[in-house]
């Protein structure tokens, strides 16, 4: 039988500081089991609890005065628990000093710090604490300053620095590493577990230590996903844009995944907290309103989708399929003469096969009447197989456009979230990671300068516009071809351009007569190659970033062609 490590053999409450008169109001409480490593003087065993997050929190400290435990607090803590009726002895009580420094200094303390990292099974502690007559501490409940809110909130500089707490941590790394004596709790969500261990006198040694090993792993987790903000603050104050010298990513795991890309494969998805993804946005935090729960590839698929189409202004509503992270239809309402609903229908007519199992993702609100139209909307190469989907993801829906959504499939995932706004990207690779700025690059940042003698009529350089913000989104070697508003092939992956050309032009079929092409990258050889298959193919105005050493050699087909060619200046790289 485990028998908790500092309970009393009684009620006595020799060494307390709890006022009698407080004592007398609540009454008398219940006895904890003996142990063999019991407060000095037979004191009660003792819970400090000190959090910035209150919530359950007057409800362990009753709990745990019920199982005979001295609750001591802090500040705003004490008075709370107080509050609740429940007896609270003030930390200054037991240091004998006051709170102080704005409340900087509360707990740092040897009467404090002295009664958590005492080992009661070595004798120069036990007879150090009978010395100074400090008595244990069993249980630390201690959750942190909001920082991390407070600088997501747009605080000043000294507001923050203000929210970095210190006694905090300092409780809890040293609770933490005096586990096998004292229970340490950051999180709410273990209150009502611990208070059952307690209460529960058939549990095993091994479960105790497992508990407490579970617990304080908890705790280091903690300060080290706080400590990681409060750097990743610093650096941004002084770092210059430039790569930290160290970086550690606070994660937070949302889920077990069923596997990764492959059955065999463990897999999970965990939330970002860093400052970096404040705003709680992207698909690692979108809201799952209906279907089967989201697997791995799922993931990938609805990230390129989402972020392909967060792309496109609001004012111009958009729509994306995608297929194994690769768009394979892109359509805007201003290439549909304003109608979102044609706009869904010409993105999937321009792949109809690859959208079929696809994600179908929005960038505006999606309403009743667009949920009917993907519900109900026939495979254009039959015009009888209702289009299948694994995922529609929209930034809202209308309630009703909810419910008829619903409607479509028990298993269609309908995910709601908010665009992420551009940021740093990490990728790992073997004994490392890779850092970049997400390429945040659009139409509207670069000018498309036109270097053949055919100039591209204003609605060529509005689909070039287009075939562009949609190329940075295809896997390289990246081809789009496109009109207005409206994709009509794209080529990916191709270890050479040669072939995404040519696969580019075979999605576009017959209407690629008078379309636009935009490349990713340069065209290293033009004749005979990339740049003459398009123009024979009928492609009448084409961008690439330039900078290949036979930039001429692309101008002169296009001028033998009559095709305008047009340089951004930028590539767009999609490994």
């Amino acid at each position: 039988m485990f028998t908790h490590p500092s309970s009393p053999s009684s009620l006595s409450v020799a060494g307390s500081r709890v006022s009698s008169s407080r004592s007398a109001r609540r009454g008398v409480v219940a006895s904890a089991s003996p142990s063999k490593y019991a407060s000095p003087n037979g004191a009660k065993p003792r819970a400090l609890i000190s959090v910035s997050d209150k919530t359950g929190m007057t409800d362990l400290a009753a709990g745990l005065a019920k199982l005979g435990y001295e609750v001591i607090s802090t500040g705003g803590s004490a008075k709370a628990i107080d509050a609740a009726g429940v007896d609270v002895t003030p930390v200054d009580e037991v240091t004998d000093f006051p709170e102080m420094l704005d409340g900087r200094v509360k707990t740092l303390h040897p009467a404090v710090h002295g009664g958590i990292l005492a080992r009661r099974d070595v004798d120069s502690h036990v007879a150090a604490v009978k010395e100074h007559d400090i008595g244990y501490v069993d249980v630390v409940v201690v959750n942190l300053y909001p920082f991390r809110e407070t600088v997501a909130s747009g605080a000043d500089f000294a507001s923050c620095v203000e929210n970095i707490d210190i006694g905090g941590p300092a409780m809890i790394r040293a609770a933490a590493k005096n586990h096998p004596f004292v229970y340490v709790l950051v999180d709410a969500e273990d209150y009502q577990p611990l208070l059952d261990h307690l209460s529960d006198e058939n549990r095993s040694d091994e479960d105790d230590a497992k508990m407490r090993k579970k617990l304080a792993w908890k705790a280091y987790q903690h300060c080290a996903s706080y400590d990681s903000v409060v750097a990743e603050y610093l650096w941004g104050e002084i770092g210059e844009g430039a790569p930290a010298p160290e970086r550690s990513v606070p994660m937070t795991l949302m889920d077990t995944l069923r596997y990764g890309e492959n059955p065999h494969q463990p897999a999970a998805v965990y939330a970002d907290a860093s400052l970096a993804e404040a705003e709680g946005a992207g698909v690692g935090r979108a809201i799952l309103h209906h279907g089967k729960e989201m697997s791995y590839n799922n993931y990938l698929d609805a990230e390129a989708a989402y972020s392909c189409v967060s792309d496109f202004p609001t004012s111009d509503p958009s729509c994306v399929v995608v297929k194994h992270t690769n768009p394979c239809g892109v359509a805007s309402a201003s290439g549909c003469d304003g109608d979102i609903l044609e706009a869904y229908r010409q993105a999937v007519r321009a792949d109809p096969i690859s959208a079929f199992g696809g994600i179908v993702a929005f960038n505006c609100e999606l309403t009743a009447e667009m949920a009917k139209e993907i519900r109900e909307f026939r495979s254009p190469t039959d015009d009888e197989t209702r289009m299948f989907y694994e995922i529609v993801i929209a930034p809202s829906y209308t309630e009703e456009g909810l419910e008829v959504l619903k409607g479509k499939s028990k298993n269609l995932r309908i995910l709601e979230a908010k665009p992420r706004l551009p940021s740093t990207t990490l990728r790992q690779v073997g004994g490392g990671w890779l850092q970049q700025a997400s390429d945040s690059l659009l139409p509207e940042d670069i000018e498309f300068e036109v270097q053949s003698e055919t100039q591209p009529t204003p609605e060529q350089l509005e689909a070039l516009k287009f075939a562009w913000r949609c190329v940075k989104h295809v896997k390289s070697n990246a081809i789009t071809v496109a009109t207005k508003g409206r994709l009509l092939g794209m080529g990916s992956g191709q270890p050479n351009r040669v072939n995404s050309v040519r696969i580019a032009l075979e999605k576009a079929a017959d209407e690629v007569e008078g379309s636009v092409l935009a490349s990713d990258a340069f065209f290293p050889f033009a004749w005979g190659d990339s740049v003459e298959i398009a123009c024979q193919a009928g492609v009448k105005a084409i961008a690439h970033p330039g900078g290949s050493m036979r930039d001429q050699e692309a101008v002169d087909v296009c001028n033998k062609y009559g095709v305008a060619l047009v340089t951004t200046g930028h590539r767009h790289f999609r490994h």
